[in-house]
């Protein structure tokens, strides 16, 4: 009777619970609030229109879960991941994109990238597809942990020069914008909500120290609308440049299976915690790998057909629902058609719009160093043997060309044109990717014990 008693006092709410009217928007809300900034963020840097991006990340979420069967609770944002790659693509065939700091869109751009994203949908459902079939440790021999760890690298120290680049409108904003944000991160940990918000807060001081040194234009606001359509674009299938765009994006995917997959893991061993407390048997979301992927193709669908970012599953808004122990889908759902609704409000763009450049290059010099250091943890947390030459072999060429392509290649261009593909060249963090896969198949195909190559011990076991 008293194991019964204390087991209707456990709070919380499983993926099929219904909450309350009060309690699913409540809830809904906080997790709006969660994905804002970082969803409104990567829209900011890739010149994509923040109405139709948080049109995307609503409908996107709903149609995820629903794909899932309401089994899998994510809410979807933008992600980071694909800011290399859409910057450079939109610099090849955009150019106008990222000319003048006024720029806020670039439809020319997004619609070519459209292209590229729904490409990533289609490998993203491809994987899910594959590894129910075979199962998750044949995919990883493809594409271990080295691999993608380092993609995960490049992508973000290949950023570098674009965070910079933002930074140096103005250096003091900047840099008390990025101290600030480091900060809140650092010192907010485990304060409920507070601590889910480091960017948002960090973005609100910078944006103050602005506001104080007279450069932020309030001109955007009083012009805009307060009900406005989103700038919902259709993709470029008719210009061939697309096609290469379709190769360079969906390439990243491989970097952000892992994500995806560790997100999964972590939901599942939460969820399961409260089933036990509240008497019910575990979900066991974990099993899931496969369908999570074709979940996150099903969002990527959305945001290539709307002209919404490249997204993922959120790792915050994961752990806010960890805080608050609740993983209902029908809060998710409540929240993305806040997200929908939300995407229709003209001022609340126009004020997204009158961040100074400074403020989101202090943000990104934080932001996308965290990319490349994911990369470190993921080879960490896999152990990786990096005393075994074949590691070290397929971990320094992706490193080398991504990076030093990225950085040091004209446009961050090999110079291997590929007629309709890659006219131009292939861009450096695709070329990096595809060596480095090769290098591993080779491995695959002749492995060292062949030649009577003893492999080394792994210290890290």
């Amino acid at each position: 009777m008293a194991n019964a008693k204390a087991k209707s006092n456990v709070m919380g709410f499983l993926p099929q619970d219904t909450p309350s009217v009060g309690a699913m928007l409540s809830l809904g809300f906080q997790q709006v609030l969660t994905m804002f900034p970082a969803t409104v963020l990567v829209a900011i840097l890739t010149k994509f229109d923040v109405g139709v991006t948080l049109l995307a990340s609503g409908l996107g979420t709903i149609v995820a879960l629903l794909v899932s069967g309401r089994r899998i609770p994510m809410y979807y944002g933008s992600s980071f991941s694909y800011i290399t790659v859409v910057i450079t693509v939109m610099n090849l065939y955009a150019k106008d994109c990222f000319t003048a700091a006024d720029t806020f869109y670039c439809p020319d751009g997004i619609r070519i990238v459209q292209v590229g994203i729904l490409g990533t949908a289609v490998v993203e459902v491809l994987l899910g597809l594959l590894i129910m079939r075979i199962g998750k440790e044949a995919l990883d021999r493809v594409l271990p942990p080295i691999i993608t760890g380092t993609i995960a690298i490049v992508i973000g120290i290949a950023l570098a020069g674009a965070a910079l680049g933002m930074a140096s409108a103005n250096w003091v904003v900047a840099f008390v914008t990025l101290v600030f944000t480091v900060i809140f991160s650092v010192y907010l940990q485990g304060k409920g909500l507070w601590g889910m918000l480091p960017i948002l807060f960090g973005a609100v001081v910078g944006y103050i120290i602005s506001l104080l040194m007279g450069l932020v234009n309030f001109q955007v606001i009083a012009d805009a609308q307060w009900f406005r359509v989103p700038a919902i674009t259709l993709p470029a299938f008719e210009d061939p440049r697309a096609w290469g765009a379709i190769l360079s994006i969906a390439l990243i995917a491989i970097a952000t299976v892992p994500e995806s997959t560790a997100h999964l893991y972590q939901m599942s061993l939460y969820i399961d915690a409260l089933a036990k407390e509240l008497g019910k048997p575990a979900l066991e979301i974990k099993r899931l790998i496969g369908l999570n992927l074709i979940a996150d193709g099903s969002n990527d669908v959305v945001n290539g057909l709307l002209g919404g970012c490249a997204g993922t599953n959120y790792g915050e808004n994961n752990s806010l629902m960890a805080i608050t122990r609740n993983y209902s889908t029908s809060v998710l759902m409540a929240a993305g058609v806040m997200a929908i609704l939300m995407g229709f409000i003209g001022k609340l763009a126009a004020v997204v719009n009158t961040i100074p450049t400074a403020v989101t290059g202090g943000l990104a010099i934080y932001l996308f160093g965290v990319i490349g250091v994911q990369g470190v943890a993921l080879i960490q947390s896999e152990k990786v043997n990096l005393f075994d030459p074949r590691q070290l072999a397929v971990g320094s060429i992706i490193l080398i060309l991504g990076i030093g392509g990225n950085l040091g290649l004209k446009d961050g261009l090999f110079p291997f044109p590929i007629p309709v593909v890659f006219p131009s060249g292939i861009p450096a963090i695709v070329f990096a990717a595809i060596v480095g896969i090769l290098v591993n198949t080779l491995f695959l195909v002749l492995p060292p014990s062949m030649f009577g190559v003893k492999e080394r011990e792994n210290i890290n076991d």
